[in-house]
């Protein structure tokens, strides 16, 4: 099982905001069209083709680094949602030299094409489902608030697109990689375990237990959600 039992606060949250009801409404949404609920995303900011391309890249490589490396000390919320949140804030944050040392960067790195003015606007600046907005954000006000449904077949998911499930008392994102998926399992910190996972398309869709494979016939996979400022 890719994810082990999720605070208890956390889920009595999740189970207030009747996210059982994400899973049919969301296919009921055509191709792109929202968020379940029907409650439309319209971002204040939008980045264009090459910029989105650029973004991805750089949220990709940020998560990946994380299963690669360790944990940075820089990310200290450490949750699914938390995992999200910090390659996005990192991914708009400046890289100059003294940024890639404290990440551990080296080598070749995506291309910076956002005018920083868009970075501010974007980073740390999440809507939440109470209206206000900020650097926190559950998993699903990054669902519900700040993402539009793409689909429930994975192939169309590209790099940095979020995978949605649905287990009632559980919630639960992973972040497509263009292979496969990283992801933290929602444990508290254990000695020799810091929760990070990854894993291929093919292992996920041949895993034990069903719930979690991103199948189109499973009825806890929410589906392809890709964040609402990137095209």
């Amino acid at each position: 099982m890719p994810i082990t039992q999720s605070r208890r606060r956390f889920c009595r949250m999740l189970a207030a905001l009747s996210v059982a009801g994400l899973v049919a409404q969301a296919r009921a949404l055509p191709v792109g069209g929202g968020v379940p609920g029907g409650k439309p995303v319209v971002p204040a900011i939008r980045l264009d083709a090459a910029q989105s391309r650029a973004l991805r890249a750089w949220i990709v490589r940020i998560a990946v680094e994380q299963i690669r490396r360790g944990p940075t000390p820089r990310w200290t919320h450490r949750d699914c949602a938390g995992f999200v949140r910090f390659a996005v804030a990192e991914a708009l944050a400046e890289h100059d030299v003294r940024w890639q040392r404290a990440m551990g960067l080296e080598g070749r790195l995506p291309p910076d094409l956002i005018p920083e003015e868009t970075r501010l606007a974007l980073r740390h600046r999440w809507k939440r489902p109470d209206g206000s907005e900020g650097a926190y954000v559950s998993a699903i006000g990054l669902i519900q608030e700040n993402s539009v449904w793409v689909s429930h077949d994975v192939r169309q998911a590209r790099p940095a697109d979020l995978l949605f499930f649905d287990q009632g008392a559980e919630q639960h994102l992973m972040l497509w990689t263009g292979r496969g998926v990283v992801y933290h399992n929602g444990s508290p910190p254990a000695p020799g375990d810091n929760g990070l996972r990854t894993a291929t398309l093919s292992a996920l869709l041949q895993w034990n237990d069903t719930r979690w494979r991103p199948e189109i016939g499973n009825p806890n996979f929410a589906g392809v959600f890709s964040l609402a400022f990137l095209s």
